[in-house]
């Protein structure tokens, strides 16, 4: 029983290793690349990854991002190890869920959805939907939701350069309370929940999303720092919504 309870653990921090790495190296490269001290960009080793260990140049720790991933990516195996959800199963669920992570991180941190990580959802959601759903099915999904976020990214758009008419600015990046990386995301979402779960999926996220904007916003009326254009990664709502839906 030991030895079997250590393999969720052994696997949840490989998963961690995993999505560590992506979350450095794709947004400063879009492609899978060498190992590197984002301080000094000193090369680094898969040992230096597995055991966060201090770049041997410069002497910088890894952050705190580092941890939190691979302490949730512990947890987070070994609830599906020991609850696998009913559809999916562990290995599904295990892949699916680090995916989740590699986009969670990246959109946290740098507000993108990066189009290698749309392209490997997209087969990953095709893989995940066709077993499901059948593959006309996992389309239909992955159009609707895909559509419903790009109605929302076009209003969007429409209401920024509204707004910027109105005050006289010119907005830099349109549409950037939602991003077409979101459209992306939530179209592989689609394909993994077919027509049947996506609508739910990105009402769940909208309601999630407008009751944090809200906060922030009376946040910033308080402190007397209001901005209309201020932007929250939206990403996290959708997979948070996903994740309940698919795993609770």
């Amino acid at each position: 029983m030991n030895a079997t309870i250590a393999i969720p653990f052994i696997l949840g921090w490989v998963a961690g290793t995993l999505v560590n790495y992506l979350s450095d190296v794709l947004p400063a490269t879009r492609r899978l690349s060498s190992l590197v001290c984002n301080h000094c960009s000193a090369q680094r080793t898969w040992f230096d990854y597995l055991l966060p260990k201090r770049c041997a140049s410069c002497g910088q720790a890894r952050g705190k991002r580092t941890w939190i991933v691979f302490i949730g990516g512990i947890m987070a195996t070994v609830a599906i190890w020991l609850y696998p959800p009913k559809d999916l199963g562990f290995w599904i669920g295990y892949i699916l869920l680090t995916y989740f992570a590699v986009v969670f991180v990246i959109d946290v941190e740098h507000r993108l959805i990066l189009h290698p990580v749309s392209y490997f959802g997209v087969i990953l959601g095709l893989a995940i939907g066709i077993k499901y759903h059948g593959i006309v099915g996992s389309l239909l999904g992955g159009a609707l939701g895909f559509g419903i976020m790009f109605a929302l990214y076009y209003f969007g758009v429409l209401f920024a350069r509204w707004m910027s008419k109105r005050r006289g600015e010119t907005v830099i990046e349109e549409g950037d309370a939602l991003g077409f990386g979101d459209v992306n995301l939530a179209g592989v979402l689609g394909l993994i929940l077919g027509m049947e779960l996506i609508w739910i999926t990105v009402l769940f996220a909208i309601l999630a999303g407008g009751v944090v904007s809200l906060v922030l916003v009376l946040g910033m009326l308080v402190l007397k720092r209001y901005n209309a254009f201020t932007a929250i990664p939206y990403a996290p709502f959708l997979i948070l919504s996903a994740v309940y839906i698919l795993y609770f």
